[in-house]
């Protein structure tokens, strides 16, 4: 009876802590709503008395008792035996800043066997994870949350068109850019043939949908400041066409949602923002979770594009990565529907050079029912082994950011 009154009080208590600026009476009516739904035990062995919920400092407490009809002791004239519990729940964490990276993917909107879509479970499970982190950030810039959706590229915008780190040179290169060969007919054509020519289809970028693709190698891994001053640090433009991809012609570019930067979730105008990025989210295209990654990242790092300023003091930066797929396309290789090795061996390189500069990387795996197998580039990608999930039905997924979110504030029950 103790263990099942235990269990009850500190899921109402999780329940409290979780909750964002919170008043007595509702944290009250809360601590009850989870205490009757977590209690299954039936009243022939006694019926719990009201919740009792105290909150001092960091700290919340809830208590209860439950006068448990005796059989033998009554003869000794004992008819109850009190059984009691007090759960102690403590806010720790007091800075964070923390990267959601989301695959936005065409596979994202399949069904498990209940009907329950991968898009829609995450949307709902981001919402839950934003209103666990507002409830801790009791001071502006407590707690500073960015969101990036991938695909095989990233959308910052179309009002970035002209940033000084921000290149159209892949999208304009002659053989393999935004283009094709074409002879007088306008018949593709073998290049160094007689009257092949190339023909770029955009050269005044008006149709760029703000969607950046995979910087060049080595940075693409790297969250060295971009400048024009050093070759391969800026990042490309996005083409719907790369004519030098490998196979040819098969990259074709869906970018989803734009991506926000570090976000203050404090205040009523940076959680609205971070709750309609979620909303907004639609699925299509193929995927490369190393652009996703090093977005992300870049999201931390205190240089353009984001420019969110250095970390505070006691700190955590924290990135959670959510993807259903394997690794099928990047910038250079990949068809875009099988699983693409050379893809995997670029996150290998990102994810370790993240963790070198001190990001705690969560990696959730969403394998529907299992047939796709283990995704080894995201099991490597997690800091730890309990921090890589790998969930079989899309109602997990709430679950599972929701012990992540405890995990990364700190809420915890104390005793």
């Amino acid at each position: 009876m103790r263990t099942r009154l235990a269990e009850a009080l500190d899921a109402a208590g999780l329940a409290i802590g979780a909750t964002p600026n919170i008043s007595q009476s509702q944290a009250q009516t809360l601590a009850q709503q989870y205490f009757n739904a977590n209690y299954n035990v039936s009243t022939t062995f006694g019926t719990p008395a009201p919740v009792t919920v105290t909150i001092a400092n960091e700290t919340v407490t809830v208590s209860d008792n439950v006068p448990v009809p005796t059989v033998l002791m009554k003869l000794a004239g004992l008819n109850t035996l009190n059984v009691s519990y007090a759960s102690q729940v403590t806010w720790g964490q007091t800075k964070l800043w923390v990267s959601l990276i989301l695959d936005n993917t065409g596979s994202m909107t399949q069904t498990d066997m209940l009907g329950y879509s991968k898009i829609a479970a995450l949307k709902t499970a981001i919402q839950n994870l934003l209103t666990t982190l507002q409830g801790i950030a009791k001071n502006p810039g407590d707690v500073m949350v960015s969101i990036v959706p991938f695909t095989t590229g990233v959308n910052i915008g179309t009002g970035n068109k002209a940033a000084p780190w921000l290149s159209f040179a892949a999208w304009d290169a002659v053989g393999s850019g935004d283009g094709t060969y074409q002879n007088a007919l306008g018949l593709p054509c073998t290049p160094g043939s007689p009257g092949c020519s190339w023909i770029a289809y955009d050269s005044s970028h008006t149709t760029w949908s703000g969607c950046v693709m995979n910087r060049d190698q080595d940075y693409d891994v790297q969250n060295t400041a971009p400048s024009a001053s050093v070759a391969g640090t800026l990042f490309p433009a996005a083409p719907p066409k790369l004519y030098g991809h490998t196979p040819a012609n098969s990259w074709s570019l869906t970018c989803p949602e734009q991506m926000i930067a570090l976000t203050d979730i404090s205040t009523g105008s940076g959680s609205s923002a971070l709750s309609s990025e979620v909303s907004h989210m639609t699925s299509g295209g193929a995927t490369s979770q190393p652009i996703g990654l090093a977005m992300g990242w870049m999201t931390l790092t205190n240089s353009d594009p984001f420019d969110p300023g250095q970390i505070p003091q006691y700190t955590t930066p924290v990135a959670i990565i959510v993807s259903d797929g394997l690794n099928t396309q990047d910038r250079w290789t990949g068809d875009g529907s099988t699983q693409d090795t050379s893809t995997d061996a670029r996150e290998a390189l990102v994810c370790t050079n993240m963790k070198s500069a001190g990001i705690t990387i969560y990696a959730i795996y969403i394998n529907l029912n299992g047939t796709q197998g283990n995704s080894a580039p995201l099991q490597n990608c997690a800091s730890d082994p309990g921090k890589f999930f790998d969930l079989t039905t899309s109602g997990e997924l709430i679950t599972t950011l929701n012990q992540i979110g405890t995990q990364i504030t700190h809420l915890r029950v104390s005793q």
